[in-house]
C-alpha cells in the first residue's frame, strides 16, 4: 500500500473517530442518564379524540408508568396513579392517559393563571429529541392540560400562552379512572408564536422525539400536592423539565 493510500485511510479512520466522540459528547451533554425509550404504533386508522379509548390501535400500545415523584410528599394509590400508551399517524400524536385521582381540582377559572396548581396533565414535546433548553422558546413545548381541555405554555414572550389549538384533547371518568384521549400537532423549534403560516410536521417511521409526561395533583390546596412524571430527575431541580429537554425520553415512531 502506498503511503498516499495509507495516510488518507488514517485520515478517514481519525475523520470517523472525531465524528463518533462529537456525538458522544452531544449526547451527554443533551440528554440526562437513563433516559427510557418508547416505540409508538402506527395507526393507519387513528382514534377518535373522545375519552373513550375503545379503537382496536390502542391494543397494539404498551403502557408506560407516571411514577417518579419529583414534588410533594409520599402519595397513596387511591391519590394517584397514572401510565398513557402513544400511537401516531402522518398528522399526530395521539396519547391515551389512564389517571387514578380521588379529588379533582380546577379552582382558577382564567387559563392563563397558575395553571399548574390545578390538577393538570403536562405534555413535554421535543420535536427533533434535540434536547437542552426551551424555557422562552420553541425548542421544546410542555402543554399543561387543564381539566377544561386548554393546552398553555410560555411563549417567547415570557409569557404564558394558549395552545388549545396544538391539541385536541377529551376525558371521561369510567369509575375510579379518568381516560384522557389527545392528538397532538407537533411542530418544529422554528415555530412563531405570532405567526400566520406555522404548519405541523408530517410525521413517518423512524422519527425520533423527545417525549415525557407528567401530573399536578392538587386535594384541596392552595398550591399543588405533588408533581409526579413519567421520567426520573437526575440531578438538579426534579422539577425542571419545564425548561431543560434533556430530561425527556425518546419516543421513537414505528411503523
Amino acid at each position: 500500500m502506498s503511503k498516499v493510500k495509507i495516510h488518507h485511510f488514517s485520515l478517514t479512520i481519525i475523520f470517523a473517530l472525531l465524528i463518533f466522540q462529537t456525538k458522544g459528547a452531544f449526547s451527554k451533554e443533551t440528554h440526562a442518564p437513563e433516559r427510557s425509550t418508547y416505540i409508538a404504533p402506527y395507526a393507519s386508522s387513528p382514534p377518535k379524540v373522545d375519552g373513550v379509548a375503545n379503537e382496536q390501535v390502542w391494543q397494539l400500545a404498551k403502557w408506560k408508568l407516571l411514577n417518579h415523584r419529583w414534588l410533594g410528599p409520599e402519595y397513596s394509590s387511591t391519590d394517584f396513579q397514572g401510565r398513557y400508551k402513544v400511537v401516531w399517524n402522518k398528522s399526530k400524536l395521539y396519547l391515551l392517559v389512564e389517571i387514578v385521582d380521588d379529588i379533582l381540582i380546577d379552582t382558577h377559572r382564567d387559563p392563563l393563571i397558575q395553571y399548574w396548581d390545578d390538577d393538570c396533565l403536562e405534555i413535554f414535546l421535543d420535536e427533533d429529541f434535540s434536547g437542552g433548553e426551551h424555557q422562552y422558546n420553541h425548542n421544546a413545548f410542555a402543554y399543561h392540560m387543564s381539566l377544561d381541555n386548554q393546552a398553555i405554555d410560555i411563549g417567547t414572550n415570557k409569557q404564558a400562552q394558549n395552545y388549545s389549538h396544538h391539541v385536541e384533547s377529551r376525558w371521561k371518568q369510567q369509575g375510579s379512572k379518568l381516560f384522557w384521549e389527545l392528538g397532538i400537532d407537533v411542530y418544529q423549534d422554528n415555530y412563531q408564536d405570532n405567526g400566520e403560516n406555522n404548519q405541523p410536521v408530517n410525521l413517518s417511521p423512524g422519527k425520533v422525539m423527545g417525549l415525557m409526561l407528567a401530573y399536578c395533583d392538587n386535594d384541596g390546596s392552595e398550591l399543588r400536592e405533588n408533581f409526579i412524571g413519567s421520567e426520573s430527575a437526575v440531578g438538579g431541580a426534579p422539577d425542571r423539565g419545564w425548561k431543560d429537554a434533556g430530561l425527556f425520553g425518546k419516543l421513537i415512531l414505528a411503523k
